[in-house]
């Protein structure tokens, strides 16, 4: 079938609040060489081009209070995460911080970019295996999850685009504990990142790095940050530290969910740079470098959306059955029930969606691009609609701030934000539909 079809930047709604994103493009991730800006190198793409192949049954998951997981190694890295963050992802959220010891050990642990391949120190996990991660992360804590994405996002652009010491270098210092973040959205350039105006100038055997990004997820902890911005006619990212010259963080205050990602926005006053920290592809069409990196994010916000199914399913099952009202446990009411059929269906929805989307990413599947944007769009959605049923299931006990179920909720709407608003994903939902059906 013809892969995703392109969105019209022009013909897409304003969605330019909080958000790490644009509207998806599907130029070929595995785009040919050539267009390469002056003063740097072309990437080499031939030993990556993706075969078509028919994408395989979605895999089916047990719902336990603990995911059956595929890899022992995805399975002890849970058991690290839980131990980890326990309780305290609530004191964390009204905080807005995670203590920067329990980021730093998460990363040297390999949870953080845990696809990043074990060549360069990471764990090498499949996208079914790092993705089941992703959801149980998230159901502990979304801000935790956030920046597994953000991290993620960051270790696969530099893994796609960087050359062979890039590679080396920057993969080894993430998978050794070093934290990262990913720059896309800026003042005027939302959902539609054709407005972007952040400048990557040569400047001998430097660059020079000049913009304002916005909504930087994980900035407000990050040792590094993969901006993108123009080169020449085309677009690049670079690679630039968070502790040089020019370069200002400011954490976003208060912000309406996951409190304690670390959400900031970053001034780059003429931070100057070596060359080679631009990554390899410079110059090429900004659709085709945005769009791996996004199709990452898109689908790691969805497996952590299935996280948040989980953990409304837990508090709200967990209250059901022990509350009583009028004589009986809460869970003897139908339309209580309901509430718990329905946040179960999502849940199981949202799973078969993500596990559909990572079983083709993995497969290298030419349907793996709109197969995100599909499971992100729903999981998002049921996210949102999901935490908004628990908390009226546990009522008071849950309208706490602080409560699972209350920062589900606040967490859950960014989710229909971020990584592409929920009318882009209808847009790009809209274009498949007819390129496919029509």
């Amino acid at each position: 079938m013809p892969d995703q079809a392109t969105a019209d930047p022009a013909a897409a709604p304003e969605n330019t609040g909080p958000e790490n994103t644009a509207p998806e493009n599907t130029a070929p991730e595995n785009p040919a060489p050539g267009n390469s800006a002056p003063g740097f190198a072309a990437p080499d793409f031939a030993d990556q081009e993706i075969a078509a192949v028919e994408i395989v049954g979605v895999r089916t998951v047990d719902l336990a209070p603990e995911p059956a997981w595929p890899g022992a190694d995805a399975a002890d890295l849970a058991g690290l995460v839980t131990e980890l963050i326990g309780d305290q992802a609530g004191a964390w959220d009204l905080d807005g911080h995670i203590p920067r010891e329990i980021v730093r050990e998460l990363g040297r642990a390999g949870v953080l970019c845990a696809q990043a391949p074990a060549a360069h120190g990471g764990l090498g996990l499949s996208n079914v295996d790092a993705g089941e991660l992703t959801a149980h992360v998230g159901a502990l804590c979304s801000s935790t999850r956030s920046l597994m994405t953000s991290q993620g996002m960051a270790a696969w652009t530099v893994e796609r685009f960087g050359d062979d010491a890039q590679r080396a270098e920057y993969l080894g210092r993430l998978t050794a504990g070093e934290t990262a973040g990913v720059a896309f959205s800026e003042p005027g350039a939302g959902s539609d990142l054709s407005g972007m105006a952040t400048r990557i100038e040569t400047e001998g055997d430097s660059v020079v790095v000049t913009g304002q990004k916005v909504w930087v997820t994980g900035a407000a902890y990050a040792d590094l940050l993969v901006v993108f911005g123009r080169v020449g006619e085309g677009a690049g990212a670079v690679l630039v530290p968070t502790d040089a010259p020019g370069v200002t963080v400011t954490r976003v205050p208060d912000p309406l969910g996951c409190r304690a990602a670390g959400h900031a926005d970053v001034l780059l006053d003429g931070v100057r740079l070596p060359a080679d920290h631009v990554l390899a592809g410079a110059g090429l069409p900004l659709e085709w470098l945005v769009t791996s990196a996004l199709t990452y994010g898109r689908l790691s916000v969805a497996w952590g959306c299935v996280g948040i199914l989980r953990g409304c399913l837990a508090e709200t099952t967990r209250h059901a059955r022990t509350r009583q009202q009028f004589g009986r446990p809460l869970a003897d009411h139908q339309l209580v029930a309901r509430h718990l059929a329905e946040l179960h269906v999502a849940e199981r929805a949202a799973t078969a969606l993500c596990a559909e989307a990572a079983r083709g990413r993995d497969a290298g599947g030419p349907e793996h691009v709109s197969a995100a944007v599909t499971a992100k769009h729903f999981a998002a959605g049921a996210a949102v609609r999901g935490a908004a049923s628990a908390v009226q299931v546990l009522a008071s006990a849950g309208a706490r701030d602080g409560h699972p179920v209350a920062r589900a909720h606040r967490d859950a709407k960014l989710m229909e934000i971020i990584e592409g608003s929920t009318e882009i994903g209808q847009l790009l939902l809209a274009d498949h539909a007819l390129a496919v059906w029509s």
